[in-house]
């Protein structure tokens, strides 16, 4: 019986891996098409690297993959710098009216970026921060969710190893830079995935905060291209292909230090 159960669990696995894997899969033999052969559901007569080519060459997909890794990698390292202290300053300090302002951080997760798109642009455009990277950068950099997760985390890091920096002269500054920040590798590195994925795929402020070509995001290029390049659907799905190669790469990297920063950050 247990036997019949394993191979009907293995067999909805492999059913749902199949469905999973099948767009991508699609997805990378349609690029590789002749551009008269990008709506045939049959396999391809013959394999072109064309495609690929032209976008890599004609378009400025260097240009745009450059701005978000900008501006995904430094929201990343600030964020994660400011939700830790602000999250450890929430777990650890007695201060009057912490859970109200914890209360009104968590609040925000309620509120959508398309309900505050109207007055984030005027309070941007009245700092002349449009059309630049400080622009794009300084609205992405708050997110409740980090805050949340690294102060409850924080909250199941036993007391005891503070005290004991505390015994040896550690301020709460050093506390969280020696003993906090280093037991918080698992936390960081998913937050750190999570926030690069995200922002390398923004599309909404990155279209409304930059008019400049030069400025452009590579989610909001693809966007162009598509309105430029209506009918030629190879060159976009091209471009897909090659902005979502980051991504994937920052994935396995974010997965193999987590695993690492689980094994080795124990608590003894």
């Amino acid at each position: 019986m247990s036997g019949r159960f394993t191979a009907v669990r293995a067999a909805v696995g492999y059913v749902l891996a199949a469905i999973t894997v099948a767009p991508l899969l699609w997805l990378l033999v349609t690029v590789l098409k002749p551009k008269g052969e990008i709506f045939e559901a049959a396999l391809p007569t013959s394999l072109t690297l064309d495609n690929l080519r032209y976008v890599l060459t004609e378009v400025p997909i260097g240009t745009y993959m450059l701005n978000s890794a900008l501006v995904s990698v430094t929201v990343t390292v600030v964020a994660l710098v400011l939700h830790s202290m602000a999250a450890y300053a929430l777990a650890r300090l007695r201060f009057p009216g912490r859970r109200i302002v914890f209360s009104a951080i968590v609040s925000t997760l309620l509120v959508s970026l398309p309900v505050i798109l109207v007055p984030l642009f005027l309070v941007a455009r009245q700092l002349g921060l449009l059309d630049t990277y400080a622009g794009l950068i300084l609205p992405a950099i708050f997110h409740a969710f980090g805050i949340f997760l690294l102060r409850q985390y924080y909250l199941s890091v036993p007391r005891e190893l503070e005290e004991a920096a505390d015994l040896d002269g550690c301020g709460y500054f050093r506390r969280w830079w020696q003993v906090i920040l280093p037991l918080s590798r698992p936390v960081l590195a998913s937050l750190a995935v999570l926030f690069f994925l995200a922002n390398w795929n923004a599309f909404l402020w990155p279209l409304t905060a930059t008019r400049d070509p030069g400025l452009r995001m590579v989610q909001v290029g693809i966007a162009a291209l598509q309105g430029q390049y209506g009918s030629a659907w190879n060159y976009v799905l091209a471009a897909t292909v090659i902005a979502a190669v980051p991504t994937v790469i920052a994935f396995v990297i974010g997965q193999r230090r987590l695993v690492e920063a689980i094994k080795t950050s124990g608590l003894k």
